[in-house]
């Protein structure tokens, strides 16, 4: 059975079963606890904590999940994998354990035809309802085994939903290890499906097993996850993921590259090599296609360290470059993944390259550190290769070991350690913040429900005031010069989201002014607005009227549908990888981050932007299904969440984006548009800031008076000011090579007028000298041009009450410069330095200086004599 076969046969058995099809969500999640999705049930997190009801109490759906706290496995094992499509049912407050134990033995044993002499079942150890379910079904009770919360109680890995769960393995024969259950061998017994019985609340924790239950969830959910490689591996009769339908095209590429075959899973480098670069590959051109680029944090790090684990292995297998064709091979098995293919190759190749470097940067450094060591490289010298220069520490082991030495590893862990326990406290500090704002919010919609959102059709709003919030919790009351949250029945505030700023204004009530500083997200459908109480007291359940900056609106919609425009004309010049990265919409500018590898010349794109607007193309707002706007060719934004029902935001026939923002009624509304930069900001990341509107004309009068004012200073008119300023400038500058060649030739001069003043002694000649006005570079200068390999040069100067003295060595001398200046750049209140043959001091006393030179000139002639 092929996967597309295995995943048409699940989703079909629950959709005949009342479950709704739900399309699989992005790899960046909206969820800001998580860094990557890495379960089905992300996207549905909402449903079980109680905070939003769903449209319909089922679902299924199949979701691509990336995950990596187990990266150390891929390869070695046959299972373990850093990308995954995870099939699952779902169940919100409906059926629970009996319909998902029968649904998944039906669906083993009927429709993929698994033999169910070979099926084993683990559950909690405490859940006898499960375990009679088996039991019941036909399961024997010696193919049943209780497993403790480590390997049976799910979570996300966060506080949030979690449950007692049942997992269905798979016997693959002796072949794959010993017997005696999967509670003995997890290869041989390969976990296929897990059943989660969603029902309880965790709080924090330190471990996967270590933290408390905080209680139960509002109601009892299921939370299945099938992970469609292992069964396809089953099915299809490979030992391993990689050599499924799905993954083996990129397979045998490595196999032709690397010049020789996949010996299989017998245990050895070249095995685990593949694999690693196989399945690295489909992870990597996922993760790119949804939006992840390389970084030094977040999950852009997590990108960047599948990455280079690839192009190690690779390179083990004599394969260099790798990623940019096993990258392709695999958007040729997954079709969706083309309109990136331009994108994921350009990232790739980019980051293959950038790597090279930091091979090459980070050998020298390790080869300097081999040389300098006697046995051992210390623990800190490989952290520091590893954190400073992205060295990978089993290179630096494998250079040590072939210089015959060896790596204090513990160390390095002890370091590593330490390092990621801070990155944990930090984040753990961030989201504990999260969290508790979260709950604060959560209360508050489940007495009152969420905000009804106005500002699409309305300026001002009748509105209550349902809760007055600080950091501590909600208030009784607030008054006069506070500064707290509020939140609102009906409110025409934009909150910000899409990029787009949050709106301002007033919030009246019979009692007091409230001066609305900004408006944000609490929950999704939850605004929650920061305000000032300019007078009076207020509290929860007063009546109000809020009103919004219409001005401030007004120019901020510009800015959003320019932001749209310039959107679709980089598409149109750069090609379909040139999309939204990020953006930000002020009032009057806007940020706009998109993909792309080199710079670009803003001055086609801006005249293509404003003679668009120009044309005044209408701006056409309509909602629908999110499957329809799909199909409508409408784009979503990078890291935007959506409903399925969204608003869809048409901008003549250039532009047609999901967005939730404010935008103005017609094109020549929102300009002009005037470009102010356009930079990198990441691998395969740029930025363009521009100006809308009266900001746009107010920056180009700006720009008129300073060219007027230049103009007028060159006497010439406007126009000729550019090529006038430049013959100034060269002139300038040919004047500046002149001086410069005439102070250096001054400079020979007083190096030549120097050598008379030479002492000689038994192991070379001395000169020390005072030259006023000049600059420590000069002295440097005079001193080497005086040198020979048998002399020593002492020089001082005072110039803009500074003191400098410089010594310089030849290279037959036994000598080192900086030892000749440590007592006198003592005695001038400075410190000395520089290595080798040439060194530098200086100090806050000048009046010393020549006392300086007898003290340095002392030490030179005993070192000579």
């Amino acid at each position: 059975m092929r996967s597309s076969d295995i995943r048409s046969t699940f989703l079909g058995f629950f959709q005949e079963r009342d479950h709704r099809v739900v399309p699989s969500s992005p790899l960046v999640p909206s969820d800001p606890t998580l860094l990557l999705t890495n379960a089905g049930m992300n996207q549905f997190k909402p449903y079980f904590l109680g905070e939003t009801t769903p449209e319909h109490p089922r679902a299924v759906s199949a979701q691509r999940c990336a995950r990596t706290s187990d990266i150390e496995n891929v390869g070695r094992t046959t299972r373990h994998a850093t990308f995954f499509e995870m099939l699952g049912n779902f169940s919100f407050g409906d059926y629970f354990k009996e319909e998902a134990i029968t649904w998944a033995w039906e669906l083993f044993t009927r429709h993929y035809d698994l033999d169910p002499e070979r099926l084993w079942v683990t559950v909690y150890r405490d859940d006898d309802e499960a375990h009679r379910l088996w039991r019941r079904i036909g399961v024997p009770s010696d193919r049943i085994q209780r497993l403790g919360m480590e390997d049976n109680y799910w979570s996300m890995g966060i506080p949030g939903p979690c449950g007692p769960s049942s997992e269905l393995h798979y016997d693959r024969g002796p072949s794959f290890g010993r017997e005696g259950g999967p509670a003995v061998d997890g290869e041989r017994y390969q976990e296929l499906w897990n059943l989660v019985f969603m029902q309880n609340l965790r709080g924090e924790g330190s471990g996967k097993d270590d933290y408390p239950i905080l209680g139960e969830l509002p109601a009892r959910n299921i939370d299945t996850g099938l992970g469609l490689d292992r069964l396809a591996a089953i099915l299809q009769g490979v030992d391993t993921v990689c050599e499924t339908d799905l993954l083996s095209p990129t397979l045998r590429l490595v196999q032709e590259r690397a010049g020789r075959a996949y010996p299989g899973r017998d245990g050895s480098d070249d095995s685990t090599s593949f694999r690693v670069v196989t399945e690295h590959s489909r992870s990597i051109a996922f993760l790119i296609a949804d939006g992840v680029l390389p970084a030094r944090d977040g999950r852009g790090y997590v990108l960047r360290r599948l990455m280079r684990r690839a192009i190690r292995h690779a390179r083990r297998l004599g394969i260099d470059p790798a990623l940019p064709d096993l990258t392709s091979s695999v958007v040729g098995t997954y079709p969706e993944l083309a309109p990136q293919s331009d994108l994921i190759r350009q990232v790739v190749t980019s980051e293959e390259e950038a790597f090279g470097r930091t091979l090459r940067q980070g050998t020298r450094l390790l080869d300097t550190a081999i040389t300098r060591a006697t046995s051992t490289i210390s623990g800190r010298t490989a952290f520091e290769l590893h954190d400073t220069y992205g060295f990978p520490i089993d290179l630096t082991i494998d250079a040590a070991r072939s210089a015959g030495l060896t790596v204090d590893e513990d160390e390095f862990a002890e370091l590593l350690d330490r390092q990621r326990r801070q990155a944990h406290r930090a984040g753990q500090d961030r989201k504990g913040d999260t969290v508790a704002r979260q709950d604060h919010y959560r209360r508050i919609t489940a007495r009152h429900g969420l905000t009804d959102f106005v500002g699409h059709h309305t300026e001002t709003a009748e509105t209550r005031i349902t809760a007055l919030l600080d950091p501590t919790g909600e208030l009784p009351s607030a008054h006069e010069g506070d500064e707290i949250d509020v939140i609102l029945t009906r409110s025409p505030f934009y909150a910000e989201s899409g990029g787009q700023v949050g709106d301002t204004g007033m919030i009246r009530t019979t009692g007091a002014t409230l001066h609305v500083l900004d408006t944000q997200l609490g929950l999704d459908g939850l605004h929650v607005h920061t305000v000032r109480v300019l007078n009076g007291e207020l509290r929860p359940g007063d009546e109000a009227e809020a009103s919004i900056d219409g001005d401030r609106r007004a120019a901020t919609a510009r800015s959003h549908s320019a932001t749209h425009v310039l959107h679709a004309m980089l598409r149109r010049l750069l090609g379909d990888h040139a999309t939204q990265r990020g953006s930000r919409v002020e009032p009057g500018r806007l940020r706009f981050d998109f993909a792309h590898f080199s710079p670009v010349d803003t001055v086609p794109v801006q005249t293509l932007v404003n003679d668009y607007l120009l044309d005044d193309p209408e701006v056409r707002v309509w909602e629908t299904s999110r499957s329809s706007a799909k199909k409508a060719g409408a784009l979503a934004m990078f890291g935007e969440k959506y409903n399925d029902d969204v608003r869809v935001v048409d901008i003549g026939d250039a532009s047609r984006e999901l967005c939730g923002g404010t935008h103005v009624g017609h094109g020549s509304q929102a300009g002009p548009v005037h470009i102010v930069g356009e930079s990198s900001i990441g691998t395969g990341l740029r930025r363009i800031e521009a100006l809308t509107g009266p900001d746009a004309l107010r920056h180009y009068d700006h720009q008129t008076h300073l060219l007027n004012e230049l103009a007028a200073l060159l006497n010439v008119h406007p126009n000729e000011a550019p090529d006038r300023l430049r013959q100034r400038l060269e002139t300038l500058a040919a004047t500046q090579r002149e001086l410069e060649e005439l102070h250096r030739t001054n400079l020979r001069v007083q190096a030549q007028h120097l050598t008379p003043h030479k002492e000689p002694h038994p192991n070379g000649w001395l000169l020390a000298q005072t030259i006023p006005g000049l600059t420590p570079s000069d002295l440097r200068t005079i001193a080497t041009d005086v040198l020979t390999p048998r002399g020593v040069v002492i020089l001082g100067t005072t110039a803009n009450d500074k003191t400098a003295l410089v010594a310089a060595v030849g290279t037959d001398l036994d000598i080192t410069a900086r030892d000749l200046l440590t007592s006198a750049a003592q005695e001038l209140g400075g410190g000395a330095g520089g290595k080798g043959r040439i060194a530098n001091a200086g100090g806050r006393h000048p009046e010393k200086l020549p006392h300086a030179i007898a003290t340095a000139a002392a030490e030179a002639r005993a070192l000579l004599g």
